[in-house]
């Protein structure tokens, strides 16, 4: 069960490598609609298929449709959308925050009728989305100069990149193993389990749209993201602590939400003003390497509890966590950088130039695009 979460994340973060070099070539919008119709096709092939077995084959080949869908889709919306840089994070965010609600919902009432209900409603919802890609994005012509198929393992020598990319890493190490093996534990009807995840996935949703920008302005991208990870930490502790009491287990779950909210906005919009490539290679390189942590993540954890205890998983879920503290307290001028280009402030990059590896008149024109 949970290769379920591996082979589909696996494929999804090695895949992100070449999301640039067919983006370059075709636009992104047939980037986005070449994603979207691979996973059609596979959630419902999933929806057909008579194994686990093959349902991790055909998540595989959902992960590739995967790729190209997130790796285009945040930078397609900073491009289209209106209200300015920090306004198109925080959209992208409220619309993957309310899709994280509803969806454990909405699979759990149909998996409530049949096991096949979640991944044929997968399929439907994403052929919606297909129509509205097709119908309503503008065209997105290919770029006059093609992304060459390194670029992302290449941008990843900027220590900006690098450190953002690492810990978010960690980050999703944690948060996919109580993704990936918290249910088990629990021993919920499929319903249930769906009302769980719809309560942490509303906590997801506010906190990434009304308090994670609030409390960066207050306090800073820095402070925050490490708060929250902090936070984070503990609360897989408690999961691992209390893994047989399942009203603790439950609660602290849905709290999880809290934290996941304030890192999945601020931690986004970091690493898109942190990297001096475009946005499409910067993506790609970050969801390569934190979808790594969260593809081998729920495997190991279901490994940790079969050989020794339900226990382990969410303390090594919390160490983890706790690294990806310390790896961000590495780079908190360049996070000070970022603050002050969304603040007016550019001159500031050039401070920090060492910081990402490059000159500061270079650092500087690339966060001024961004910003």
């Amino acid at each position: 069960m949970t290769l379920l979460f591996t082979s589909y994340l696996l494929v999804t973060a090695v895949a992100m490598l070449g999301t640039g070099w067919v983006s370059s070539r075709i636009g992104a919008k047939r980037t986005l609609v070449a994603g979207l119709a691979l996973i059609v096709v596979f959630a419902g092939l999933a929806g057909l298929s008579g194994s686990i077995d093959g349902i991790v084959g055909f998540r595989a080949g959902w992960g590739l449709g995967n790729a190209l869908f997130i790796a285009t889709s945040l930078a397609v919306i900073v491009a289209s959308a209106s209200g300015g840089f920090a306004g198109a994070i925080v959209l992208y965010e409220a619309a993957l925050g309310l899709g994280i609600a509803a969806g454990p919902l909405l699979g759990g009432l149909l998996g409530d009728i049949s096991w096949r209900g979640p991944f044929f409603g997968v399929s439907a919802l994403m052929a919606i989305a297909l129509v509205a890609t097709v119908v309503l994005l503008d065209p997105t012509p290919a770029p006059a100069r093609p992304t060459p198929l390194g670029a992302p393992l290449e941008a990843l020598r900027h220590r900006g990149l690098l450190t953002m990319s690492t810990t978010a890493l960690l980050y999703n190490w944690g948060f996919f193993t109580m993704l990936g093996y918290a249910p088990f534990p629990m021993e919920l009807s499929e319903l249930q389990l769906g009302f769980v995840f719809f309560g942490w996935g509303l906590l997801v949703a506010f906190f990434s749209v009304v308090a994670a920008p609030r409390l960066q302005t207050r306090f800073g991208t820095a402070r925050s993201l490490s708060a929250a990870l902090a936070l984070f930490a503990l609360d897989l502790l408690v999961i691992g602590v209390f893994v047989d009491t399942r009203w603790v287990l439950v609660t602290a779950v849905v709290v999880a939400g809290v934290f996941i909210g304030v890192n999945n906005t601020l931690a986004t919009q970091a690493v898109m003003l942190v990297s001096p490539v475009e946005r499409p290679v910067a993506s790609a390189a970050y969801g390569f390497v934190r979808f790594l942590g969260g593809g081998l993540a729920p495997f190991v954890a279901g490994e940790l509890a079969e050989h020794w205890n339900q226990h382990l998983p969410f303390v090594v879920g919390a160490g983890a966590v706790l690294a990806a503290v310390a790896v961000l307290a590495t780079g908190r001028s360049m996070l000070a950088a970022a603050d002050a280009e969304l603040r007016g402030e550019p001159d500031v990059a050039g401070e920090v130039a060492d910081e990402f590896g490059g000159a500061p008149d270079a650092v500087d024109s690339g966060l001024r695009a961004r910003a």
